[in-house]
């Protein structure tokens, strides 16, 4: 035991039975569905997956012996659904109004191509001590890690400040639902002084892994128009522009295709010199596996050989994916036609600090001005999303963050950086501006969230939700010292922009 009371021999007794019995069936159950996030389900609501993911995991919430807790599903119309979950502080608390936030979201990525025999999106598998499908860690688990914790607390009769948990169902789409949610909220809500998010990654499966910062995301579709209808490529070629060509002389002025590197100025930011001595840290401590945690192909090399660099390309640096393709026939279906159009869609990730709406302005006039040869293009711009940079952690969150790794892991937290984005950090670290934050996850080497073969790792699941009811310990202790203070704004008060991404 410690000062907070906590003993993490009976906590890790705990969580870990309470994941074998309940938490690990829920989640194979859970996997089974298969609620695409509204982006990638147009028709969502009439599918009723999403609603029957919300069913499973209320059902569980209200089974739980959880004194005063408080179970509701919100719906405002014409939006996805959102789990709100009110914890009263516990008994004999001296915490006053002080209260945690604890978030996750239950929509999933589409399918994705290239699952191994055996395993599917919605076909859960265990194989070991892992959890193949689609949404186990990305992050399904969150609703049930979150309860879990507290649960241990009271467990032991240990006190914890209210807890207030948001499980939204828009995440995977940009989050556009949730600025609406938490404004209606807002009141209920409260001020929290401690925000946790299980929505990120980890470096390994050997320690707790805290993301210090994420980024932004600029995104939509580029369409090339060269033709009202496709003509025989004999005829045709040297006489009329290729739609390809030129959809590649556009990419090329975004991004030098041999380096990869992005060529406007007004897409970097300078990098925080305590950023760049974590980066420094994060490579000294993951090695190689900061590229070979990836499925590289036999002979293929990252794009850098200082593995800081390739840590900084992949926090700080903004980079740019091409994530899907239109306007082309199969290869078994391709006949001597040039192509009347090609089109793309585009994923420009951004440093976590670069304001997004000023990034969509820069992408979408870097594609649309002067087309070649006269071309039609056109730029949807789906996604505009500002990322986010971590406040400094207080010294009694730092404390509490190692302590926790080294009692459930056995070795020291690590602080980085994460390359994807989870909008909702960038939402609360607006709307409570004296919030501290510990953003961690399940996703750690070869668990491919949105790929195929995605799994959740079942022992740092069970880890990470230990971790988590130490924190919440601690900041119950550190609460009651008058070392905690959550400020927020007015209930109506919106401080969010319109645009997200994930």
């Amino acid at each position: 035991m410690d000062h907070t009371g906590l003993d993490k021999t009976r906590t890790d007794r705990f969580v870990g039975e309470l994941w074998d019995d309940t938490i690990v069936p829920q989640l194979v159950d859970y996997i089974r569905i298969p609620n695409k996030s509204p982006m990638f389900d147009a028709n969502w609501a009439s599918h009723g997956y999403m609603d029957d993911a919300v069913t499973l995991m209320e059902a569980w919430a209200r089974a739980q012996p959880i004194a005063g807790m408080h179970v509701e599903v919100v719906r405002l119309e014409g939006r996805t659904p959102l789990i709100l979950l009110d914890i009263p502080a516990s008994e004999g608390s001296a915490s006053g109004d002080d209260c945690v936030l604890l978030y996750g979201h239950l929509d999933k990525q589409p399918e994705m191509t290239g699952w191994a025999d055996g395993l599917g999106p919605w076909s859960p598998v265990i194989r070991g001590d892992k959890l193949f499908g689609r949404g186990g860690a990305d992050d399904g688990y969150a609703i049930f890690g979150s309860l879990a914790a507290i649960m241990a607390l009271q467990e032991q009769k240990l006190p914890h400040a209210r807890c207030v948990i948001l499980i939204e169902a828009c995440e995977e789409s940009g989050s556009y639902d949730l600025p609406y949610y938490v404004d209606h909220l807002a009141a209920r809500i409260g001020k929290p002084s401690l925000v946790v998010c299980l929505d990120s990654g980890c470096g390994n499966y050997d320690q707790l892994w805290c993301t210090t910062s994420l980024r932004g995301l600029a995104g939509g579709n580029l369409i090339v128009n060269v033709l009202s209808e496709g003509v025989h490529s004999g005829d045709a070629s040297g006489i009329v522009p290729s739609s390809f060509r030129i959809l590649r002389q556009l990419l090329s002025r975004l991004e030098d295709e041999v380096s990869g590197k992005i060529k406007p100025e007004g897409l970097f930011v300078q990098i925080p010199d305590e950023r760049l001595a974590q980066a420094r840290k994060v490579a000294e401590v993951m090695g190689t596996s900061v590229y070979d945690k990836f499925p590289f192909l036999p002979g293929m090399t990252p794009m850098s050989g200082d593995l800081t660099e390739l840590v900084l390309n992949r926090t700080w640096r903004p980079a740019l994916s091409v994530t899907g393709v239109d306007g082309m026939p199969p290869l078994d279906n391709a006949g001597n036609v040039l192509r009347p159009y090609t089109a793309v869609k585009l994923s420009l990730r951004l440093p976590p600090t670069l304001d997004g709406d000023t990034a969509g302005a820069i992408l979408q006039k870097l594609l649309l001005d002067n087309p070649p040869n006269g071309a039609h293009v056109s730029f949807k711009l789906e996604k505009s999303s500002t990322g986010w940079n971590a406040p400094p952690l207080s010294d009694w969150l730092t404390h509490a963050i190692d302590h926790a790794s080294q009692d459930f892991f056995g070795a020291p937290a690590v602080h980085m950086g994460e390359g994807g984005t989870i909008p909702f950090m960038g939402m609360l670290g607006e709307k409570f501006p004296g919030a501290q934050f510990m953003v961690t996850g399940v996703l750690g080497p070869h668990s491919n969230a949105h790929g195929p073969n995605e799994f959740l790792h079942i022992p740092t699941g069970k880890r990470v939700t230990a971790c988590v009811a130490r924190v919440l310990a601690e900041h119950h202790a550190a609460s009651v010292k008058g070392l905690t203070n959550g400020v927020g704004v007015a209930a109506g008060e919106s401080r969010f922009g319109d645009h997200g991404c994930c």
